[in-house]
């Protein structure tokens, strides 16, 4: 996959209406500080076209990019931040729950988590919730550049024996800053876009 032209194309707070789409679209979700943001502009080839920020929680909309005219990526309101107040959380939740159930354009989810811990309450929720909305998530392990070589196999068996996943769910070590596992992300949008031809 080569990355030849991308923006931002819309941008949803809690009470937008969704746009309807024709376009595939492919949704990130994860914790504030996971990187979301990070692995985003990775793959889109570009610095800073989504914000990332020292302050977790930024993302507090849905935002469009559109990538070669082709499809979407959907950058989903990060979870688990303890100085967002408890009606903007339930907001948020509303909104995604919102998107996850009525996309029809909605070709697959990603789940990120970071690679160094096992997956928290709010992780092993989200997983479920894109589960119960018909998805069967692809996890991304980020930060992998945070451990050693020798850890990774570990620690991503924590991941999956934490969150119960059966084998065929494929997990991605990622790192924003060297770049691995870009490649594989790429592979697997390539696939369900095949796929869904």
């Amino acid at each position: 996959m080569k990355i030849k032209e991308v923006g931002l194309e819309t941008v949803c707070g809690p009470t937008s209406r969704l746009p309807e789409n024709t376009l595939p679209e492919f949704a990130f979700a994860g914790r504030s500080n996971v990187g979301k943001s990070s692995l985003i502009n990775a793959l889109m080839n570009r610095k800073s076209l989504a914000r990332t920020s020292a302050q977790p929680g930024k993302t507090q909309t849905l935002n469009y990019y559109n990538i070669n005219r082709a499809f979407y990526f959907v950058d989903l309101p990060g979870y688990g931040y303890a100085k967002v107040s408890k009606t903007a959380k339930e907001s948020w939740g509303r909104m995604v729950d919102r998107y996850l159930r009525t996309s029809r354009q909605l070709k697959a989810v990603f789940l990120l988590l970071d690679i160094r811990h096992a997956p928290g309450e709010h992780d092993r929720e989200m997983a479920e919730w894109i589960t119960s909305c018909g998805y069967t998530p692809v996890i991304i392990a980020t930060k992998l550049d945070k451990i050693k070589r020798s850890q990774k196999d570990r620690q991503l068996q924590l991941i999956r024996e934490t969150l119960k996943l059966p084998a065929e769910v494929r997990i991605i070590p990622f790192s924003s800053i060297t770049k691995s596992g870009r490649d594989e992300v790429y592979e697997e949008i390539d696939k369900i876009l095949e796929n869904s031809r």
